[in-house]
């Protein structure tokens, strides 16, 4: 029998095999609410192209021990059907960290399997819990949620057709990674996600060259924290955290600047000694807190300043008790409100009337900061928020090593 007439069919059915498992997508998107009010897409066959290209290129990982030991334990063998596009969105009214998404399960025993391995703890009624990750188990679908509050309602709204909006991917994405995207009525505001080897970047725009002489300025004042933001994105920032700006004054320019530091704490118990006589006992810890400096600068000081004490945020020391760092002092001056740290006091860095957030990485942070994973934290080297007028930007940056992000998550 002549080989070309075996090879090229094979090669044919090879080809059209690769295509409808790693090309071919379904772009209806079936589990996105009506009152949902943001959405964020993952393009899973995309991110899985993009994880098996750099695996090849990277033979180091080819014979890890430790992704060996974790294959049994892997989302690709829970017993859930794997997306076209994970959706993941946020509803309306709802708290900003509070986010959703539905999976399709094949296997219901092998999921709860799963489950018991990640040490998830069943609370009954088929709800789930680990850390801030709370999930419930309905038939065929499971909702998995940052918070469980509106598990049940997200649960209702799916039952109800009536509820749920056909979208579609290419309303949210196009050709990326991923993507974020706010919906307000009718109007779509998308943001591109990228993935890059050492670094994520999301955006609305396409040239990012005055963004990154920004970033350029902003690096050299090398500290753990910089804010400078125009009264537009003070109330932005506000809405997200409060989602009501009605009573709150303006505050024309915002400027902070922050560093972290390690110091010792002293914990003052009481005991009985022999003879029931009071001792005083004291035990040291050691402590990160930062220290800092903040200037609100308003066009009219003293209605902002008896907003601050009508919600009682100031004291009779004259301290911001909205800030749980502690001691600090809140004064006016001639240009504004500064609220300071009082040990070991910074001074704001010079302005650049522009409008970023930068957060630079700190070895001390991730002794402090227990809810975030500390894995994926040791990765990261800075964030960046940038805005001018309606262009966006926001770089995630790796620190530089071996592997790209994608094997090192």
């Amino acid at each position: 029998m002549n080989r070309k007439k075996i090879i090229v069919p094979l090669v044919l059915l090879v080809a059209i095999a690769c295509y409808f498992v790693f090309f071919h997508k379904d772009k209806t998107l079936q589990f996105i609410p009506e009152n949902a009010d943001a959405v964020a897409l993952v393009d899973v066959k995309k991110l899985t192209r993009q994880y098996i290209s750099s695996f090849i290129n990277h033979p180091s990982q080819w014979f890890d021990g430790k992704k060996t030991d974790k294959e049994g334990s892997s989302v690709w063998d829970a017993g859930v059907k794997i997306p076209d596009f994970l959706q993941i969105f946020h509803l309306k009214n709802t708290g900003f960290y509070h986010w959703y998404t539905v999976i399709e399960l094949d296997d219901h025993q092998k999921f709860l399997s799963f489950l018991k391995k990640q040490k998830f703890i069943n609370k009954g009624e088929n709800l789930f819990q680990k850390d801030h990750i709370s999930l419930s188990i309905q038939g065929d679908h499971c909702i998995v949620g940052t918070s469980e509050q509106d598990l049940a309602s997200v649960h209702h709204l799916l039952l109800q057709s009536s509820a749920k909006k056909k979208y579609n991917a290419d309303q949210f994405i196009e050709g990326t990674t991923g993507s974020i995207s706010f919906i307000s009525g009718q109007k779509i505001q998308n943001f591109s996600v990228e993935l890059k080897d050492d670094e994520v970047e999301i955006k609305n725009i396409s040239k990012t060259e005055t963004f990154n002489a920004l970033l350029t300025k902003v690096q050299q004042k090398a500290r753990f924290l910089e804010i400078e933001l125009d009264a537009e994105n003070v109330k932005k920032l506000t809405f997200f955290f409060n989602k009501s700006t009605g009573d709150i004054p303006e505050v024309a320019h915002y400027k902070a600047s922050a560093e972290l530091e390690q110091v010792n704490d002293t914990i003052v118990t009481y005991g009985y000694d022999d003879n029931f006589n009071e001792i005083e006992k004291k035990t040291f810890q050691k402590i990160t807190q930062p220290k800092y400096m903040i200037s609100l600068q308003s066009p009219n000081l003293e209605k902002t300043w008896e907003y601050f004490q009508n919600k009682k945020w100031i004291n009779s020391q004259n301290q911001f008790t909205i800030i749980p760092f502690q001691p600090n002092s809140i004064y006016k001056n001639k240009e504004g409100i500064v609220i300071e740290s009082t040990e070991n006091p910074i001074q704001l860095s010079p302005d650049l009337r522009e409008n970023y957030i930068f957060i630079k990485n700190d070895a001390l942070l991730s002794s402090s900061a227990s809810f975030i994973n500390k894995g994926i934290l040791s990765t990261i080297d800075y964030i960046f928020y940038g805005n001018k007028a309606e262009d966006y930007y926001i770089r995630l940056q790796g620190k530089k090593g071996k592997l790209p992000l994608i094997l090192r998550w």
